[in-house]
C-alpha cells in the first residue's frame, strides 16, 4: 500500500504544478473580525480587471516572486494573449504551453467566486494612483479589519488589465509579488503553434529529474485540463462515498471549486479567502513507512507531514485512506497547517453505516 500511496502523491504533486498565481496570507490577530465596508468603485475596478483579462490582447513577460523566512524565488515567463484564443506561454527552460480563455482570470484578474470571497473577508478600497511598467495605473487595496493592507493591485488606466499585484503579510512584508515586467498591447501575427497541452515534456514531481513543475511555464495547462468541475450534487456524492471535502480550512479559506480527474481518480479542491489560493489534491492510498524520499519530514500536532519548498510550497499528509497534497505560493507554514488540518484516522463503523443508509434512502427516493 505504501508504494501505491506514493504513486498517488506523485500524481497529485505533478498535477498540482498547474495552480494559478495567487497565495495565502496570514489573517493576523484581527482575522476573526469583519473588515470595514468596501468601496463599490474599487470593487468595480477589480471586476473590470477580470473582464479585461479575457478581452484585452497583450504580449509581454510575467514574473512571480515568493518569499519565505527571508528567502525568495522568482519565475519568469513570456506570455501572449489573443482574445478568444487563450494564453500562450514561452519559457527558455520549459518550452511552450497553452491555457484556454476560460482560465484568463486566474492569472490577470479576479474570478466572480474569488472576488465575492475577497469582499466578504476584506475591505476593498482605492489608494493613490501610481505607475507600473511605465504605464499610469489605478491602485486598489484589500485591507484587514485592523486597517492594514493585505493586498495591493495595480490596474492599467487605459485597458483595465491587472498589471501587478502584491500580497502582504500581517507584519507588512510582501509574501508574493506577481505581474508584468514588460507589456505591449500590440500583439504580433499568429505564431505557428496549435493550442494544446504542455509541450515542454512531462510534468514532474519536485525532487525527480526535470525540476519542479510549479516553476514550469507550461504547467499551467494542466489545471485547465484537470477534469470536470463538480456541482453541488457532484460534491455531495463525493462526500457520501467517504471522500474528505472540507468546506473550510485554516485562515478563512473557503472551498470554491471542486474538480475530479477525468478517469474518476484524484480530486482537486480549490480554497481561497479572496486573496489566497490553496490547492489540495486528494487521492486514495497511504504513504506507508517509506514516506517521500527527498522531502523533509516533520511532525505537527501528532501528525506526520512531508514538506518541500521552492518557488511554491508543498506539504503532504495522509489519513482516512487518502493522501493529501497541498500546494500554495504562501509560506511553508500555511501549507503545513492545511495538511495537518485534513481529516485523519479511519472511518468509524457508525460513519460507514450512515453513508450506507443515505445511499439506500437516495435509491428509494431518487428525487431526494
Amino acid at each position: 500500500m505504501a508504494g501505491r500511496g506514493l504513486r498517488y502523491a506523485v500524481l497529485a504533486g505533478g498535477l498540482a504544478g498547474a495552480i494559478a498565481l495567487a497565495g495565502l496570507l496570514p489573517g493576523g490577530p484581527d482575522a476573526g473580525r469583519r473588515a470595514a465596508r468596501s468601496d463599490p468603485g474599487a470593487v468595480g475596478l477589480l471586476r473590470a480587471a477580470a473582464d479585461a483579462a479575457r478581452d484585452v490582447p497583450y504580449e509581454g513577460r510575467r514574473f512571480l516572486t515568493t518569499w519565505d523566512r527571508s528567502k525568495s524565488a522568482t519565475s519568469r515567463v513570456a506570455v501572449t494573449h489573443r482574445p478568444g484564443e487563450g494564453i500562450r506561454y514561452r519559457s527558455a527552460t520549459s518550452g511552450t504551453g497553452y491555457r484556454p480563455e476560460s482560465a484568463a482570470g486566474d492569472t490577470t484578474g479576479f474570478t466572480p467566486r474569488t472576488l465575492a470571497l475577497l469582499t466578504r473577508n476584506y475591505a476593498v478600497v482605492r489608494a493613490a494612483d501610481a505607475a507600473i511598467c511605465g504605464r499610469p495605473a489605478r491602485v486598489v487595496e484589500a485591507r484587514r479589519a485592523d486597517g492594514s493592507s493585505a493586498g495591493r493591485f495595480w490596474i492599467d488606466r487605459e485597458t483595465g488589465l491587472m498589471l501587478h499585484r502584491e500580497l502582504i503579510d500581517a507584519e507588512g512584508h510582501p509574501v508574493i509579488v506577481t505581474g508584468f515586467s514588460e507589456i505591449s498591447f500590440t500583439v504580433p501575427p499568429e505564431e505557428q503553434m496549435v493550442p494544446g497541452p504542455h509541450r515542454g515534456g512531462l510534468l514532474r514531481f519536485p525532487g525527480s529529474s526535470g525540476g519542479d513543475p510549479a516553476e514550469s511555464a507550461g504547467s499551467a495547462s494542466a489545471a485547465s485540463a484537470w477534469g470536470e468541475r463538480l456541482d453541488r450534487a457532484g460534491i455531495a456524492r463525493l462526500r457520501d462515498r467517504g471522500w474528505p471535502v472540507p468546506d473550510d480550512l485554516p485562515g478563512r479559506l473557503t472551498l470554491y471549486d471542486v474538480r475530479r480527474e477525468k478517469d474518476g481518480g484524484a480530486v482537486h479542491l480549490s480554497y481561497s479567502d479572496g486573496l489566497a489560493a490553496v490547492s489540495v489534491f486528494v487521492q486514495r492510498g497511504s504513504l506507508g513507512d517509506g514516506g517521500l524520499p527527498g522531502w523533509q519530514k516533520t511532525v505537527r500536532r501528532g501528525r506526520t507531514v512531508y514538506r518541500r519548498e521552492s518557488l511554491r510550497r508543498w506539504a503532504v499528509s495522509a489519513g482516512k485512506g487518502y493522501v493529501y497534497t497541498v500546494l500554495t505560493d504562501a509560506p511553508l507554514s500555511t501549507a503545513e497547517s492545511v495538511a495537518v488540518s485534513m481529516p485523519r484516522g479511519t472511518d468509524t463503523l457508525w460513519a460507514r453505516l450512515s453513508r450506507g443508509a443515505r445511499r439506500l434512502a437516495s435509491a428509494v427516493n431518487p428525487g431526494d
